[in-house]
């Protein structure tokens, strides 16, 4: 993702150790799994600049007024509008962006931030849709309303992150790797207008030409924002997840995803979330993400 003048570009790490948005603890330590799985190394490896900005604020789950739903939402709005400053300022330093989850309720505020000026092509990688809202949600978890917020559905309070209403229409987004969709949710992502592609649509068309179909689904746009959820792929590859469902994606069927979106030249800003280094082994799946992200930005075999 270099120029093609040889100028290095600079590609801002920021931590948001968040795990208010749902009840399996063990994600706010993402940030630092991916930092010592090498994050920095590979990305410098490929000629980038990296600026770590460390890690945004976020208020412990136990120091907040206990049972209370409205206390870990207002808490969660915060986050989210730090994450969107931070992801607004980087789009106008005119750099690139990581942002280290933390569960997926990120996206929120990332998303918000990045499109502040104008809109990106989202490329949503996950095995859930997270495009309930409070009404449809079986458990309640905001990590499951991500997408649904960003086009206005849901909670005020978090639709109304960085400026008021959606953040993105329909046609911007694609859903990819699903494969476990709650009842009510999955009939409003029918009705949406979102394009998503299942775990079945992979399997029988192959993840080159869901990968391209993609690219091609958001050819509007000048730039893409990839909000990656490593539980897409198999928990046999990545087990460290907090909600791991079987039959997701191979480690190089997700290589080859990365390396097609790296091709196109239109990479902004990526999110990767969900990774739960008390469930993992070893920290291989921190260690993936890295490999992963570094498809992201260029990395490759020839």
């Amino acid at each position: 993702m270099n120029d093609q003048t040889g100028a290095r570009q600079t590609i801002e790490v920021i931590g948001i150790p968040i795990d208010l948005g749902q009840t399996q603890r063990g994600v706010d330590l993402g940030p630092g799994a991916l930092r010592y799985a090498g994050l920095h190394r590979s990305l410098r490896q490929l000629g980038y600049n990296l600026i770590d900005r460390g890690n945004l604020a976020v208020p412990v789950r136990e120091a907040l007024p206990a049972h209370h739903q409205s206390n870990s939402l207002a808490a969660t709005r915060d986050v989210c509008e730090a994450a969107y400053a931070a992801a607004r300022a980087t789009v106008e330093q005119d750099h690139l962006a990581v942002f280290l989850g933390g569960d997926h309720s990120i996206a929120i505020g990332t998303v918000g931030g990045i499109t502040h000026h104008e809109p990106v092509g989202l490329i949503y990688i996950d095995a859930h849709g997270d495009f309930n809202t409070p009404e449809t949600s079986p458990s309640g978890n905001i990590h499951g309303m991500s997408v649904a917020t960003l086009i206005g559905r849901g909670y005020p309070e978090l639709v109304d992150v960085g400026r008021t209403g959606p953040k993105l229409n329909a046609e911007d987004i694609v859903l990819l790797g699903i494969r476990e969709l709650d009842g009510p949710e999955r009939e409003a992502l029918k009705e949406s207008g979102v394009s998503v592609y299942t775990m079945r649509d992979i399997d029988e068309h192959g993840i080159s030409t869901v990968a391209r179909e993609t690219l091609d689904r958001l050819g509007h746009h000048r730039h893409l924002h990839v909000s990656f959820d490593v539980d897409v792929l198999d928990p046999t590859e990545a087990p460290g997840v907090g909600t791991a469902v079987p039959g997701g994606l191979t480690y190089r069927e997700a290589q080859l995803l990365c390396e097609i979106i790296a091709d196109s030249g239109r990479l902004k800003s990526v999110d990767l979330v969900e990774i739960n280094p008390i469930l993992d082994y070893r920290n291989q799946t921190a260690r993936l993400a890295v490999e992963l992200t570094a498809s992201l930005f260029g990395k490759s075999i020839l």
